[in-house]
């Protein structure tokens, strides 16, 4: 399996493709992602690099690190998209990078999920070994606007917060969307670690079609950044929302760094 196959380009090229390089034939999930605002903060690549496994890398745009608070609702599918309304749909909130393996893979790392369902954090924590939290959570709407509340119970810091009120603007067209903003939102792989240093790395696969991007502007009070090690935010945010996108889930996946060869 190739960089490229795994979700992009070997090297230091910034540009990041709108469409997925792969498809997902057998999805272990099917999820639907909605109501989802993206906000960014563009970072020292230093303050970022600290807090990631040693065989991750920062992926920087114009030489600046991105972090991105991202809160949506979940809605969760068997592989043939079977859900339990109570159980399969809930609010999520989390804090991302993007990064690079020692291969040159790209894709995204998570700080921080928080979530409102305590059996999808457990499943979450020990299948994809991925930071869930536990987390009392709203998601409310009105014409034209969106608000993301979010309070963390288990595990800690218990009482981190974030508050968000978004105001929804026109859509963009295909044309007017950015090398940026297709970098900051085009990503079809998550990346996990585990053991010392973070030396066995896992990685997954998601498959959508590309965002839906609106223009939006943000109220944010937010400790969950910081709660990840980073510092407090000090500028607005650059938003952008989506009513949504449904996607399939790929299995996770091990390889031996620098091998470039995935093993289960």
């Amino acid at each position: 399996m190739s960089a490229q196959e795994v979700g992009g380009e070997v090297g230091g090229e910034e540009r990041v493709d709108q469409l997925c390089p792969f498809s997902i034939e057998s999805p272990v999930m099917q999820h639907r992602w909605e109501r989802l605002t993206f906000l960014h903060w563009a970072f020292d690549p230093a303050d970022v690099q600290r807090l990631l496994p040693a065989n991750l890398a920062v992926d920087p745009f114009e030489g600046r690190a991105w972090v991105g608070l991202v809160p949506f609702f979940m809605r969760v599918g068997a592989p043939r998209g079977q859900r339990v309304p109570w159980i399969s749909n809930f609010c999520e909130t989390n804090v991302r990078t993007y990064v690079r393996d020692q291969d040159g893979r790209r894709g995204i790392w998570f700080f921080s999920l928080d979530a409102a369902r305590l059996g999808a954090v457990v499943t979450a924590r020990t299948t994809y070994r991925l930071p869930y939290f536990w987390s009392a959570m709203r998601l409310t709407e009105a014409a034209g606007s969106v608000r993301y509340d979010c309070i963390r119970r288990w595990p800690g810091p218990q009482g981190a917060a974030s508050h968000i009120q978004v105001q929804i603007g026109e859509r963009f067209a295909p044309e007017e969307l950015t090398d940026r903003d297709h970098f900051l939102t085009a990503r079809w792989v998550l990346f996990s670690a585990a053991g010392q240093a973070g030396a066995r790395v896992r990685f997954a696969r998601a498959w959508h079609q590309p965002w839906p991007l609106y223009r939006a502007t943000a109220e944010v009070t937010d400790d969950l950044v910081a709660a990840a090690g980073l510092p407090q935010p000090e500028d607005d945010p650059l938003v952008h929302y989506s009513p949504g996108v449904d996607v399939r889930i790929g299995r996770p996946e091990r390889y031996v760094v620098g091998s470039g060869l995935p093993s289960r």
